[in-house]
């Protein structure tokens, strides 16, 4: 449901185009990757300033179009008897994909950032079906549906075998209907709770969904049994008919699109805007997913040009969820990590040490993200987590620190208070409200270096003292309660 707060970004869907006053800078650049993408290295930024907004945007959902699907690992498709054949439990192979999805976020950007999203709107969890290919399958097509048709979308996920095994499809038959699939259809991927639907439509839809039982093998695809199908009428949104699966995806898109189109739009909204709803702007998104038959990619190229999504109100109000937290700040440091590291490995035990389990959400409904990311435990957790992984990146390399600092300020310099403020800034949506982090930063950025150093002119980035400084930095910056938030 949506928040009953009233939004105080009241700004439009026009598009958005710089001026001196609202200029296209490095903050909104990364406002910009953080929100479509995973964050940016700095030379992303640095590329990303010198084009027109509206033309990178296009080019990035383009790519994210155009983009084909992760490969087909040799287990894409096995059955239970090729996994039982060989020394590896399943569990191994579903880990081994979740690394695969860490190391597609921290690839690319809107496709996967999308994969993310419908993994927690299409919810299914892994240890309920088991099977690995099932897992591969089912993010198969969220990579091919993220930008795609949501009414196609919704047709296939709900035949995918992992979905047909987590809401009990596969046991939906004329003799004995269960309702999960059908109540969850309508209650939390299309319509939204109490929201269009009642009790008997879920039950004659449950019936339309019969018959997608058959399994020739264990682990196998489930495919569809005529014998197990209820043969007989039903009535589904006041449409009569003897109606099956196809036909629930159709009737549900003719008799209830304003809801759909409006419910899926301000999910865009909480999830790439803010957590507070901007009905009015929602309803306008909502009417661009009608006017293009659904397409996701005209709803996404309307609001991330906008004025809305850039307007100073947007920024810092989401906080990070476990993928972001550690993947946005990876991103944006651009650092080098020791070859046995395992960096995709420890970032999917970190996203399931802090709450978000990839492939796994709580439950049907998902994470819901924002406050709940983050309690007294998963706090000092984030801090000694990202901490950890500096001191490991300061241990392999510490001169890319220096560089860090020297790219922020695209070249070097002698004003301590000036880097020290704009490295902060760097990694924080917007300027910080009290001048007291600030100062506090300066004073550990200075580290043991004499004052009279900064004054004469003697320090500056290419000082040996650098790096060191620059670690300590980060490593205050990652306690500011702004730096939990995009």
């Amino acid at each position: 449901m949506m928040t009953t707060s009233t939004s105080c970004n009241v700004a439009s869907l026009n598009v958005y185009s710089p001026t001196n006053t609202n200029p296209w800078n490095r903050q909104k650049v990364n406002h910009l990757y953080r929100r479509l993408g995973f964050g940016a290295t700095p030379e992303m930024v640095d590329i990303a300033l010198n084009q027109n907004p509206s033309t990178l945007i296009d080019n990035l959902i383009d790519e994210a179009l155009n983009l084909n699907p992760t490969p087909s690992p040799e287990w894409g498709y096995w059955i239970k008897d090729d996994f039982d054949a060989t020394p590896e439990n399943p569990s191994a192979y579903r880990r081994e994909w979740k690394n695969q999805m860490v190391a597609d976020m921290f690839q690319n950007n809107l496709r996967d950032r999308l994969t993310l999203f419908w993994s927690n709107h299409f919810v299914t969890e892994d240890n309920v079906y088991s099977s690995p290919a099932y897992m591969f399958q089912y993010y198969n097509l969220l990579q091919l549906h993220a930008l795609g048709n949501f009414k196609d979308f919704t047709s296939d996920i709900g035949l995918s075998s992992a979905m047909l095994i987590y809401l009990n499809g596969n046991e939906n038959t004329k003799n004995r209907p269960n309702e999960n699939y059908g109540r969850e259809l309508y209650e939390l991927f299309t319509l939204g709770v109490d929201n269009g639907y009642t009790q008997n439509d879920i039950v004659e839809t449950a019936r339309a969904l019969t018959g997608w039982n058959e399994r020739q093998v264990r682990w196998g695809p489930i495919t569809f049994d005529e014998n197990k199908f209820d043969n007989e009428e039903k009535i589904i949104f006041g449409q009569t008919g003897n109606w099956d699966y196809y036909d629930v995806i159709r009737i549900l898109f003719e008799q209830r699109p304003q809801q759909i189109a409006k419910f899926i739009c301000g999910k865009f909204y909480r999830y790439f805007v803010s957590p507070v709803v901007n009905e009015d702007i929602v309803n306008q998104l909502a009417q661009t997913f009608l006017d293009n038959n659904f397409e996701i990619a005209p709803v996404l190229r309307q609001l991330f040009k906008s004025e809305h999504f850039f307007d100073q109100r947007s920024l810092g109000v989401c906080i990070k969820s476990p993928v972001d937290i550690q993947i946005n700040f990876f991103k944006d440091l651009n650092f080098e990590l020791p070859a046995d590291f395992a960096f995709n490995n420890k970032i999917r035990a970190g996203c399931q040490e802090l709450g978000q389990d990839l492939l796994k959400p709580v439950d049907v409904a998902g994470w819901q993200g924002d406050k709940d990311w983050i309690d007294s435990s998963t706090l000092t957790t984030r801090w000694d987590r990202i901490g950890w992984y500096l001191w490991r990146s300061w241990r392999h390399n510490e001169e890319q620190f220096k560089t860090l600092a020297i790219n922020i300020m695209g070249g070097n310099s002698s004003d301590v208070e000036l880097v020290s403020r704009s490295i902060l800034d760097n990694f924080l949506s917007k300027e910080l409200l009290s001048a007291t982090e600030y100062s506090q930063g300066l004073e550990i950025f200075k580290d043991q270096v004499p004052e009279n150093y900064f004054e004469d002119g003697t320090w500056s980035l290419n000082w040996d003292t650098t790096p060191r400084q620059v670690y300590r930095l980060l490593r205050f910056l990652i306690t500011i309660p702004e730096f939990q938030l995009k």
